[in-house]
């Protein structure tokens, strides 16, 4: 009996029409274009043109570990927003996730929707199916989806965590837009200096030795300093690599963390960003957790992890601690000095007013403007030193180059 051939999997790009009339757009793999048709109208869509994609050759996906399968939090929030519009719109969960799971463009979230999706389908509950995928989903997101499953809110519990975490994606990329000038000068700096002593300096020092002149002490300097380059580069880049992997794996250790993450908030000038980066973090998770019912002390657990220092960690525990004994939310966090006073002048009001994850918002979009106003600063600040100390660097090399050059026809006389 001839062994039945299993039928090749081919992507196909589609594009349907929804329940509301609305165009979408996605991919799919299947066998063949009828099995994507068959698919389509499985979910409730009617198809308006399917195409195969042509995946070889040079077209073919590349994957690199690490890259091509990393999930940002952006891709998460693009998740949960259109998931939450989704069931808001009368879908099911589980059309939703198969939606999702095929026009997801990252790919490695996308595989990870259809294996939730699966779970949820077998009957484990849509918080429970994304507790499975840590690497991808927060426990922030876990927790509120949980909360919104116990009170039959989970689609504005899903809009409140697109919207936390696009708070923190556009926190991050203004520091990073902020930061990225100052980096590059010094990157470019670093290389120009290294170049010069490695390939420059040699040349200059080999001809005014063989002519038999001294050389001056500005350029011996530099001669010493091209030497000692030249034989500990190799050295230096490997104790890099090292130094790198020996922080790549600890940093989430504890007493790595205890040494290191408190010495971030007392660093000159970067300390009072990180500090106010935190801050923000943590009352703006807080608010969202509170807000979708997640029980306070389960939210305090949570948010100080997902600070993202060991000293705000330390700082929630304290306060869980206090709340759990019957005290207020404010007055445990005046005991620690990474917490403003007005932080905890706010949000003692905000408990007092019943209002306290509104207050926690407004702490948090003030310390979003702090951390923009901050960066800018800095931006303002470094920009002229990072000029000043490059042209003093290049200046001093090719002063110490071109001196001997003044007595070059001396020698040759």
């Amino acid at each position: 009996m001839a062994p039945v051939a299993t039928a090749q999997v081919k992507k196909f790009n589609y594009e349907v029409r929804d329940s509301q009339g609305k165009i979408q757009k996605g991919s799919i793999e299947a066998p063949s274009e009828a099995a994507v048709a068959g698919r389509l109208k499985e979910m409730g869509l009617a198809a308006v043109s399917i195409n195969e994609v042509n995946t070889g050759g040079l077209n073919a996906d590349i994957h690199i570990p690490g890259i091509t399968d990393r999930i940002k939090l952006k891709d998460v929030a693009i998740l949960s927003r259109q998931l939450a519009t989704m069931i808001s719109a009368g879908l099911s969960l589980l059309r939703a996730l198969s939606i999702l799971a095929e026009q997801t463009e990252n790919q490695a979230l996308a595989k990870i929707v259809h294996e939730v999706r699966s779970d949820v389908e077998s009957g484990s509950s849509f918080s429970a199916a994304l507790g499975k995928h840590p690497r991808a989903f927060p426990p922030l997101m876990v927790n509120m989806v949980r909360a919104g499953e116990v009170g039959g809110f989970l689609d504005r519990v899903l809009l409140s965590v697109a919207e936390n975490f696009e708070s923190e994606v556009a926190l991050r990329g203004k520091v990073k837009s902020a930061m990225t000038y100052p980096v590059v000068v010094f990157v470019i700096a670093i290389l120009a200096v290294t170049g010069m002593l490695l390939f420059i300096v040699p040349v200059f020092a080999t001809m005014f030795s063989d002519l038999g002149g001294e050389l001056p002490f500005l350029t011996q300097i530099l001669v010493v300093m091209s030497d000692g380059l030249r034989v500990g580069i190799i050295p230096f880049i490997v104790l890099i690599a090292i130094g790198v992997w020996l922080y790549r794996k600890n940093r989430y250790k504890e007493g790595f963390r205890e040494k290191v993450e408190p010495f971030y908030l007392k660093v000159p000038v970067f300390g009072g960003l990180t500090q106010k980066i935190a801050v923000a973090r943590f009352t703006r998770n807080l608010a969202a957790m509170l807000r979708s019912g997640v029980p306070i002390l389960q939210a305090l657990d949570i948010v100080g992890e997902a600070s993202g220092n060991i000293v705000i960690e330390r700082a929630a525990k304290a306060v869980r601690e206090s709340v759990r004994t019957g005290n207020s939310l404010a007055k445990p966090l005046a005991e620690h000095p990474v917490f403003p006073p007005m932080v905890v002048q706010m949000m003692a009001v905000g408990e007092d007013t019943g209002a306290l994850d509104d207050m926690l918002d407004k702490i948090a979009d003030f310390y979003d403007q702090e951390v923009e106003a901050t960066t800018e600063a800095l931006t303002s600040l470094i920009e002229p030193i990072m000029i000043a100390v490059l042209g003093g660097i290049v200046g001093f090399m090719v002063i110490g180059l071109y001196m001997p050059i003044f007595g070059v026809f001396d020698l040759i006389q």
